[in-house]
Protein backbone atom coordinates (compact mmCIF):
# COMPACT_ATOMS: atom_id res chain seq x y z
CA UNK A 1 0.00 0.00 0.00
CA UNK A 2 2.51 2.43 0.92
CA UNK A 3 5.82 2.79 -1.43
CA UNK A 4 9.04 1.59 -1.25
CA UNK A 5 11.47 4.24 -0.98
CA UNK A 6 13.88 4.11 -4.20
CA UNK A 7 17.06 4.97 -2.87
CA UNK A 8 17.65 1.94 -0.48
CA UNK A 9 21.21 2.89 0.38
CA UNK A 10 19.14 6.39 2.45
CA UNK A 11 17.00 4.26 3.99
CA UNK A 12 17.09 5.03 8.10
CA UNK A 13 16.45 1.81 10.11
CA UNK A 14 13.07 2.26 11.84
CA UNK A 15 15.38 2.44 15.22
CA UNK A 16 17.03 5.01 13.16
CA UNK A 17 13.35 6.69 12.40
CA UNK A 18 12.14 6.32 16.33
CA UNK A 19 15.35 8.49 17.16
CA UNK A 20 14.56 10.69 14.77
CA UNK A 21 10.93 11.64 15.88
CA UNK A 22 11.57 11.28 19.86
CA UNK A 23 14.51 14.31 19.01
CA UNK A 24 12.30 16.38 16.74
CA UNK A 25 10.43 19.46 18.49
CA UNK A 26 8.45 20.56 15.58
CA UNK A 27 6.54 18.55 12.52
CA UNK A 28 4.35 19.09 9.55
CA UNK A 29 1.27 17.45 9.52
CA UNK A 30 -0.28 17.55 6.06
CA UNK A 31 -4.09 16.64 5.74
CA UNK A 32 -6.64 16.73 2.92
CA UNK A 33 -8.57 20.48 3.86
CA UNK A 34 -10.86 22.81 1.90
CA UNK A 35 -11.81 21.63 -1.38
CA UNK A 36 -9.34 18.68 -1.42
CA UNK A 37 -6.27 20.81 -1.32
CA UNK A 38 -3.28 19.69 0.89
CA UNK A 39 -3.09 21.69 3.96
CA UNK A 40 -0.06 21.29 6.09
CA UNK A 41 0.66 22.76 9.39
CA UNK A 42 3.52 23.22 11.50
CA UNK A 43 3.29 21.49 15.02
CA UNK A 44 4.58 20.42 18.66
CA UNK A 45 4.06 16.63 18.89
CA UNK A 46 5.37 13.77 20.82
CA UNK A 47 6.33 10.55 19.64
CA UNK A 48 5.10 7.61 22.37
CA UNK A 49 3.89 4.05 21.98
CA UNK A 50 4.22 4.07 18.08
CA UNK A 51 2.00 6.72 17.90
CA UNK A 52 2.13 10.87 17.37
CA UNK A 53 0.62 12.47 19.87
CA UNK A 54 -0.73 15.96 19.72
CA UNK A 55 -3.02 19.11 20.96
CA UNK A 56 -5.34 21.22 18.65
CA UNK A 57 -8.15 23.99 19.20
CA UNK A 58 -11.33 22.87 19.33
CA UNK A 59 -12.14 24.25 15.98
CA UNK A 60 -10.24 25.24 13.17
CA UNK A 61 -8.92 24.48 9.37
CA UNK A 62 -7.01 21.24 10.87
CA UNK A 63 -9.69 20.33 13.09
CA UNK A 64 -12.26 20.70 10.13
CA UNK A 65 -10.14 18.22 7.49
CA UNK A 66 -9.54 15.62 10.49
CA UNK A 67 -13.38 15.41 10.56
CA UNK A 68 -13.70 15.14 6.85
CA UNK A 69 -10.67 13.11 6.64
CA UNK A 70 -8.46 10.98 9.51
CA UNK A 71 -5.73 10.13 6.64
CA UNK A 72 -2.49 12.25 7.34
CA UNK A 73 0.96 12.41 7.04
CA UNK A 74 3.43 14.02 9.59
CA UNK A 75 7.06 14.76 8.62
CA UNK A 76 9.75 15.76 11.05
CA UNK A 77 13.38 16.83 9.89
CA UNK A 78 16.18 16.10 12.16
CA UNK A 79 19.02 18.05 9.78
CA UNK A 80 19.27 19.93 6.84
CA UNK A 81 22.77 21.44 6.50
CA UNK A 82 23.19 23.65 3.61
CA UNK A 83 26.27 22.67 1.64
CA UNK A 84 26.50 25.30 -0.90
CA UNK A 85 29.43 24.28 -2.77
CA UNK A 86 27.59 20.99 -3.80
CA UNK A 87 24.37 23.02 -4.45
CA UNK A 88 22.50 20.69 -2.12
CA UNK A 89 21.88 19.76 1.53
CA UNK A 90 23.05 17.14 4.06
CA UNK A 91 19.21 16.09 5.38
CA UNK A 92 17.65 13.41 7.90
CA UNK A 93 14.04 13.34 8.28
CA UNK A 94 11.06 10.64 8.13
CA UNK A 95 7.70 10.84 7.26
CA UNK A 96 4.56 9.13 9.12
CA UNK A 97 1.76 8.00 7.72
CA UNK A 98 -1.23 6.79 10.21
CA UNK A 99 -5.00 7.88 10.71
CA UNK A 100 -5.52 10.55 13.56
CA UNK A 101 -8.76 10.86 16.06
CA UNK A 102 -9.39 12.49 18.77
CA UNK A 103 -9.17 11.50 22.52
CA UNK A 104 -12.57 11.98 23.72
CA UNK A 105 -11.67 9.99 27.48
CA UNK A 106 -11.09 12.46 29.63
CA UNK A 107 -8.72 10.94 31.84
CA UNK A 108 -6.73 9.45 28.23
CA UNK A 109 -6.73 13.35 27.33
CA UNK A 110 -5.38 14.37 30.46
CA UNK A 111 -2.74 11.45 30.14
CA UNK A 112 -1.93 12.80 26.79
CA UNK A 113 -1.82 15.98 27.67
CA UNK A 114 0.66 15.61 30.29
CA UNK A 115 2.86 13.23 28.14
CA UNK A 116 3.03 16.34 25.42
CA UNK A 117 3.58 18.90 28.51
CA UNK A 118 6.67 16.75 29.75
CA UNK A 119 8.44 16.81 26.13
CA UNK A 120 8.40 20.75 26.47
CA UNK A 121 7.92 22.06 29.98
CA UNK A 122 12.03 21.83 30.67
CA UNK A 123 12.67 22.13 34.44
CA UNK A 124 9.06 23.05 35.26
CA UNK A 125 7.54 21.13 38.73
CA UNK A 126 5.32 18.92 38.31
CA UNK A 127 2.72 20.83 40.25
CA UNK A 128 3.38 23.95 38.14
CA UNK A 129 2.71 21.61 34.51
CA UNK A 130 -0.37 20.27 36.18
CA UNK A 131 -1.61 23.93 37.28
CA UNK A 132 -0.88 25.03 33.19
CA UNK A 133 -2.84 21.71 32.26
CA UNK A 134 -5.62 22.64 34.21
CA UNK A 135 -6.05 25.81 33.20
CA UNK A 136 -5.88 24.91 29.52
CA UNK A 137 -7.40 21.36 29.04
CA UNK A 138 -11.13 22.70 28.58
CA UNK A 139 -10.00 24.42 25.03
CA UNK A 140 -7.62 21.70 23.94
CA UNK A 141 -8.74 18.49 21.79
CA UNK A 142 -6.24 15.97 22.00
CA UNK A 143 -5.28 13.93 18.59
CA UNK A 144 -3.61 10.52 18.53
CA UNK A 145 -1.98 9.20 15.16
CA UNK A 146 -1.58 5.47 15.01
CA UNK A 147 1.32 4.93 12.80
CA UNK A 148 0.66 2.44 9.60
CA UNK A 149 3.86 3.55 8.35
CA UNK A 150 7.10 5.41 8.82
CA UNK A 151 9.91 5.80 7.09
CA UNK A 152 13.33 7.67 7.33
CA UNK A 153 15.95 8.63 4.82
CA UNK A 154 18.91 10.52 5.32
CA UNK A 155 21.45 12.38 2.61
CA UNK A 156 24.29 9.71 0.96
CA UNK A 157 27.04 11.92 3.06
CA UNK A 158 25.65 10.98 6.45
CA UNK A 159 25.27 6.70 5.14
CA UNK A 160 29.21 7.61 3.85
CA UNK A 161 30.03 9.08 7.42
CA UNK A 162 28.65 5.96 9.38
CA UNK A 163 30.07 3.35 6.79
CA UNK A 164 33.68 5.25 7.50
CA UNK A 165 32.97 4.71 11.04
CA UNK A 166 32.37 1.32 10.87
CA UNK A 167 35.54 0.65 8.72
Amino acid sequence: MFREMRRKKQVLSREESIEVLNRGSAGVLAVTGDEDYPYAVPISYVYYNNKILLHSARSGHKVDALVKNPKVSFCVIDENQIVPEEYTTYFRSVIVFGKAHFIEDDIEKRKTLEILTEKYSGQMSKEHMAAAIDKEIKALIMIEIEIEHLSGKEAIEFVRAKQKKVD
